[in-house]
């Protein structure tokens, strides 16, 4: 398991809608932030999720050449972390970050997660609530999540 657990602003927002943020604190126990992310999330913060800034602003500076201010700083903090999981769903800020080495899940690979811990009984429920969101995924990746989770 990774040492420091940075989430960017869709997974909050995406778990918060359907119902289950706890899901993070269920996992990982404590998440981090950055102010950023904080003041995209706009709804108050429980206390298992702390914000921290990167100390090198020049890293999160060069980010936002070409990314949102939410993904550059989560990508900033990572990037002076150790073994930091990133939980980032926006496909060029996933692109980025594993360019720069970082591993990373979305919001969907969480859920996966909480299945193989048995925090949730089963994804296909889970995944339609997301559905209901405007959180958009393609049928084959519903098919790759059921299939990983055993429930195909």
């Amino acid at each position: 398991m990774q040492k420091t657990i940075i989430s960017d602003t869709s997974c909050l927002i995406l778990l918060q809608k359907i119902g289950e943020l706890d899901l993070l604190q269920r996992l990982f126990h404590t998440v981090f932030i950055t102010p950023e992310i904080a003041t995209e999330y706009e709804l108050p913060l429980p206390k298992w999720i702390i914000i921290d800034s990167p100390i090198n602003k020049t890293y999160q500076r060069i980010l936002e050449a070409s990314l949102d201010k939410g993904e550059s700083s989560a990508i900033a903090l990572c990037l002076e972390k150790t073994d930091p999981l990133l939980i980032i769903d926006d496909l060029k800020g996933r692109k980025f970050a594993e360019n720069l080495g970082l591993k990373i899940t979305g919001t969907l690979g969480i859920l996966i997660l909480a299945k193989r811990q048995n925090l949730i009984s089963s994804v296909k429920p889970v995944l339609e609530k997301v559905k209901k969101t405007d959180f958009r995924f393609s049928k084959n990746l519903e098919k790759k999540l059921l299939k990983l989770s055993g429930e195909e």
